[in-house]
């Protein structure tokens, strides 16, 4: 279309953003409100973000409109809003700029002496907000960008004014390569979204760009033990942290588990940085620790700042959150939906002493799930008991012909449960003291523990083991 974005993010421009309530939609909104533009927008429902935003004079209708658009100079939109959504439509005949959300942020970006991004198959968003609570221990007020919700910042998103922006940063759609990051973690490099990246080494192939983005004297911080980023960045100037790899840049010595919990010192170039009590369980979270330590190294913070930020720190919103207790067993959400991320979290799970893991998973997309099927079996089978729910569809239709029933036949005493409900009743039925019941996926699985809570007076406090 030949329109450049920074010619239109400037105080007084009107902008109407199309999904105004998405998670990454709302804050960037607020972030264009407090830079001085006009900002106006849509959705297709009420909700509370919507609410807030209209609290701050934006005004937001509900449904899409191509009156909706009047007086606007550009439009933004989310990847859920397709070309013929009315509204788009209007701007395209209109020649008013439409531009992706992605675009829009990378331009907010360059407005900050440093941009945080934090990528990966798996841990974007673990890792991102321990990186918050990293920065905002150290009191430097910084604009933040989660693709979950942090309890510290109840919500995704946080409007700073500092000069640090730290955002979660996807390669779905190769939306990080509008992105303008002085420091660019990168977890982890797997085959995933194989609805868009053709294969594994097109997948890497997107990473590695997204690393080239740093310019000179910023930082690629980089995960050397895994191999699929060391593949894909190899060659590239690297900051590295590591439980195992030998000659890592950051690493974590003398890791004490306790109750499952584990301590340990960040170690860089073989200087103690930082003594680190985690709140949450599992090896891989050291890694996703490390990473944030690194970025919060580089860009100059007290070691004590880690420490403080990630005592802090309990989880992110359906990341092995706790929901409650039923019949002795206690409950917890976790958004996985990735083998790389099953594997984490039935291994953490399995570690914590539980005398039963149960495993309700929901898959989450037909592509990834026909693409990862022997991977997802190969995980699942850790877990003592497997419920499977039906695949979520997301973005998709079912033209492939697969179903959740055709990996419960690969899973020894797997139980296919067609619809939620379904899953809520086996777990009321199965449910027993000493299990430790998992509700997993991307989807809307959640709601099925939430189900089982609402079947039986239950104390929902925290009370991990």
């Amino acid at each position: 279309m030949g329109s450049n974005i920074q010619d239109f993010v400037r105080p007084g421009r009107r902008v109407h953003l199309c999904g105004i309530g998405g998670v990454s939609m709302s804050p960037l909104a607020e972030v264009l409100h407090s830079l001085g533009l006009q900002v106006q927008g849509s959705d297709m429902r009420e909700s509370e973000t919507v609410r807030h935003l209209r609290s701050l004079g934006i005004p937001i209708a509900i449904g899409h409109r191509a009156e909706q658009i009047g007086g606007a100079e550009f439009l933004i939109r989310t990847a859920a809003v397709h070309d013929d959504n009315p509204e788009i439509a209007a701007a395209r005949q209109a020649g008013i700029p439409v531009f992706e959300r992605a675009e829009a942020w990378g331009c907010i970006m360059k407005g900050y002496r440093n941009a945080v991004c934090i990528s990966g198959t798996h841990g974007k968003t673990t890792t991102t907000s321990m990186t918050t609570h990293i920065f905002m221990a150290a009191k430097t007020d910084p604009t933040v960008m989660i693709g979950g919700t942090l309890p510290l910042l109840h919500s995704g998103y946080r409007v700073g004014h500092g000069d640090t922006i730290i955002l979660e940063s996807c390669e779905y759609c190769n939306s990080f390569l509008y992105f303008f990051p002085t420091v660019a973690v990168v977890l982890n490099v797997e085959a995933d979204h194989l609805d868009f990246f053709k294969d594994l080494e097109d997948v890497e192939h997107s990473f590695r760009r997204f690393a080239q983005l740093v310019p000179e004297g910023g930082h690629i911080v980089a995960n050397a033990d895994d191999s699929g980023t060391m593949e894909a960045l190899a060659g590239l100037p690297l900051f590295t942290f590591a439980l195992r790899a030998q000659g890592a840049d950051c690493r974590a010595e003398r890791i004490l588990f306790t109750n499952g919990l584990p301590s340990f010192d960040v170690v860089v170039h073989g200087e103690c940085y930082a003594h680190v009590e985690l709140q949450i369980g599992g090896e891989h979270n050291i890694l996703n620790a490390l990473a944030a330590a690194s970025a919060a190294y580089l860009l100059g913070l007290p070691g004590s700042a880690v420490e403080e930020g990630l005592r802090t720190f309990h989880g992110a919103g359906r990341r092995f959150e706790y929901k409650g207790a039923f019949n002795g067993a206690k409950i917890y959400d976790d958004y996985a939906h990735h083998p790389g991320e099953l594997h984490a979290l039935l291994t953490m799970a399995k570690g914590l002493g539980y005398q039963r893991v149960i495993c309700a998973f929901q898959p989450h997309t037909y592509t990834r799930t026909r693409a990862l099927f022997h991977e997802f079996v190969e995980q699942l089978r850790q877990a003592d008991v497997v419920l499977l729910a039906e695949i979520y569809a997301a973005r998709e239709k079912n033209t492939i012909g697969i179903s959740s029933r055709d990996l419960a036949r690969e899973i020894p005493g797997a139980i296919y449960c067609p619809t939620l409900r379904d899953v809520t009743e086996q777990l009321r039925q199965i449910a027993r003291p000493g299990d430790l019941i998992l509700t997993v996926g991307a989807g809307d699985i959640y709601t099925a523990g939430e189900a089982l809570l609402h079947t039986e007076p239950s104390n929902p406090t925290d009370e991990r083991e």
